[in-house]
């Protein structure tokens, strides 16, 4: 692949929960972060994802993600089923 760019934001959003899981080469992810660098709307989409991802993950009991903003975030995110599949 060649160097990540402004135009083809597209290839770093397909593989962008590969990156995040540490699941890419060490190659794709120096041209992404690369990219990172100078794409504020693409950096903005991983903080994003990441705090999402923390948000659903890491519920503890002192501080529970309630059911009702549970349920909305994962529709807004369109993860119906994954909502479902875990009750």
């Amino acid at each position: 692949m060649t160097d990540l760019t402004h135009q083809n934001c597209q290839a770093l959003l397909g593989s962008l929960s590969e990156y995040i899981d540490g699941e890419l080469p060490p190659e794709l992810c120096k041209e992404i972060e690369k990219h990172l660098e100078g794409c504020d709307n693409c950096r903005i989409v991983l903080n994003t994802t990441r705090r999402t991802i923390d948000l659903v993950q890491i519920p503890s009991e002192e501080n529970p993600l309630p059911d009702e903003v549970r349920e909305r975030l994962f529709k807004r995110l369109n993860l119906d089923d994954y909502l479902h599949a875990r009750e």
